[in-house]
């Protein structure tokens, strides 16, 4: 959940408690699974299952408490959260243990903190008190309105050692950024998982929405709407100012390959194998290192990041 044009939704401390207390009380009357969570200024992630399938009447609810409290501690009126929530399918143990790493790192990402120290992000991390994190890790007494179990017994046996196994796990993202994982959490709406999990899910949506006589609801519409290869190519090499054959011609230094396979997965729809083929690379691994590439030199190349918002306003 999100404030409604990325304002901020949680201003002080108790607001972000008396949150946490409105989480735990829709939690335990809809019969959430709440896996873990984390606190932002302008939004909230929560993964969780709904065995009930009542994830609308939860949301409803959690957020028409919060927007309540918030209108009358603050003084204000009017909406405060965006008007629908985001969600997406999580498929297969891997995907839903590297979503917990993403989750958790928010912290440590924030425009503040991206720059310093890896010690000192660590550090930040790990003092972090409202998100899950510091009590998976066991910094702090668990919460009894989290499920801690199913996300630690992906960390093997034995089971004390599971907390240490998770923290390792999780800091060692701060370092190396999980672009495989980032492209797939970017690439659809309907799921984060691997390319057969995505056409399964998508192959669910639509036979749901025929059996039910509906049209497709616009949201999913919209976030499952792409541009074609060539449209996305083109744009690229313009703001690039390069022709294609800048895409097959091996630089060391050069970022066209980078840029280029981060907007045919982003914007196109792409497939790290996909895009491979659109780009004459070997393989989606290929893709997967320019990617890399891609997120190690955007937190110190100036000039790249203004070429990605120029990518961005063009093609988002």
């Amino acid at each position: 959940m999100r404030g409604n044009d990325r304002r901020s939704i949680l201003l002080t401390n108790g607001d972000r408690g008396h949150f946490l207390s409105k989480l735990s009380e829709s939690v335990r009357l809809y019969d959430i699974r709440l896996y873990l969570f984390c606190q932002m200024t302008n939004h909230v992630h929560l993964v969780l299952e709904t065995p009930q399938g009542n994830l609308s009447r939860f949301m409803h609810r959690l957020q028409t408490a919060y927007t309540v409290y918030f209108n009358r501690k603050h003084r204000r009126s009017g909406h405060l959260l965006q008007g629908r929530f985001g969600s997406t399918l999580v498929d297969e143990d891997e995907y839903i243990l590297k979503l917990s790493r993403y989750v958790h790192l928010n912290p440590v990402f924030v425009k503040a903190n991206e720059k310093k120290p890896d010690r000192e992000r660590v550090q930040i991390l790990r003092q972090y008190v409202w998100s899950s994190y510091s009590s998976y890790i066991g910094r702090s007494s668990r919460l009894d309105y989290v499920d801690y179990e199913p996300i630690l017994a992906l960390m093997g046996r034995p089971k004390k050692t599971q907390p240490a196994s998770y923290r390792r796990f999780v800091e060692a993202g701060i370092r190396d950024i999980d672009a495989a994982f980032v492209e797939s959490k970017h690439r659809s709406r309907f799921c984060i998982g691997s390319d057969q999990s995505h056409d399964r899910a998508r192959q669910m949506y639509e036979e749901l929405i025929q059996s039910h006589g509906r049209k497709e609801d616009i949201s999913f519409r919209r976030g499952a709407s792409y541009h074609s290869i060539d449209e996305v190519l083109t744009a690229v090499l313009d703001i690039l100012a390069v022709r294609r054959e800048a895409i097959a011609h091996r630089c060391r230094n050069s970022m066209t390959r980078p840029v280029v396979a981060y907007a045919l997965c982003h914007y196109a729809g792409c497939t790290q194998r996909s895009a491979a083929e659109a780009m004459g690379l070997r393989s989606g691994a290929a893709v997967s290192l320019q990617l890399k590439k891609l997120n190690e030199q955007l937190e110190s190349d100036r000039e790249l990041r203004s070429i990605m918002a120029k990518v961005r306003r063009r093609l988002a």
